[in-house]
């Protein structure tokens, strides 16, 4: 992997915003309950979908020092029970961006979900790997 400045690796994150709103519809993150796939080429098992989250536009809300930080979502009504091993991110086109395990690259208060309960991200912070 390459290894760049901070500056660099920030401004990586800002193109990622910008690419995340790309599109007509929104930025989205869903949520599933089985194991993470090796890579974003590999299709998602819809069975396994628990919620989709929906990014404002613009998805980003401020650049910082070290970090960027997205808007946070919408509350969105968990379509099944379980619990939430990871997410995948999408773009405004529908195209795959980025996979996040629960618990190592997302932090949920609580990941058990439940059927009919909502879920929403209030802080969303990206850091460039540097």
């Amino acid at each position: 992997m390459i290894q760049t400045s901070l500056a660099a690796g920030l401004a990586q994150l800002q193109a990622l915003a910008n690419f995340l709103d790309q599109g007509s519809a929104n930025a989205t993150f869903i949520f599933h309950d089985d194991a993470k796939p090796v890579n974003v080429s590999v299709a998602a098992d819809n069975n396994a979908r628990l919620v989709t989250l929906t990014l404002p536009k613009p998805s980003i809300k401020q650049v910082h020092t070290d970090h960027i930080e997205l808007n946070q979502t919408d509350a969105a009504t968990v379509i099944k029970s379980g619990t939430a091993v990871w997410a995948r991110l999408f773009n405004g086109e529908g195209k795959a961006v980025a996979d996040f395990a629960v618990g190592s690259d997302i932090t949920l208060a609580n990941p058990d979900l439940v059927l009919g309960s909502t879920l929403m991200m209030n802080s969303l912070i990206l850091r460039p790997s540097t």
